[in-house]
């Protein structure tokens, strides 16, 4: 998968994600089929147009928390404000940062339950079988 096609991914992903729940970013990683670049779903969503139909706002750090946009920015509190105003709830952490309760607000469905927009997200179901009377 190239640059274009795992962002690509990504956002076809972050677009399924309903409304007052959220993701992590590991767990949209693992969903496109790359489960170890969670940074780089992070970098694919930090450059998101503000008038994109990507709800970047709904995924977050695999502790539930904010992550920050960097120093001198807003984009903590808009993603807060963003949450919020989908009616999720949002508390300042002992560190003065952002969280989301992921057993309150979560969306983790299983690889493979979500369509990533590659056309490999589903394994036939002769092939499943097959794979499990292999083990």
């Amino acid at each position: 998968m190239d640059s274009a096609e795992f962002h690509a991914a990504v956002y076809h992903v972050v677009r399924q994600i309903p409304p007052q729940k959220v993701t992590s970013y590991g767990h949209v990683a693992k969903l496109i089929g790359m489960p170890r670049y969670s940074r780089h779903v992070g970098q694919a969503l930090k450059f998101v147009a503000p008038d994109a139909n990507i709800p970047w706002h709904r995924v977050l750090s695999s502790t539930g928390a904010i992550s920050s946009r960097g120093p001198g920015t807003s984009g903590a509190q808009r993603q807060k404000e963003a949450l919020e105003a989908e009616g999720v709830e949002v508390v300042v952490g002992r560190t003065g940062d952002f969280r989301v309760n992921f057993g309150e607000w979560g969306w983790f469905p299983e690889v493979g339950t979500v369509d990533t927009g590659t056309g490999v997200d589903e394994v036939p179901a002769e092939q499943e079988a097959n794979d499990d009377n292999q083990e």
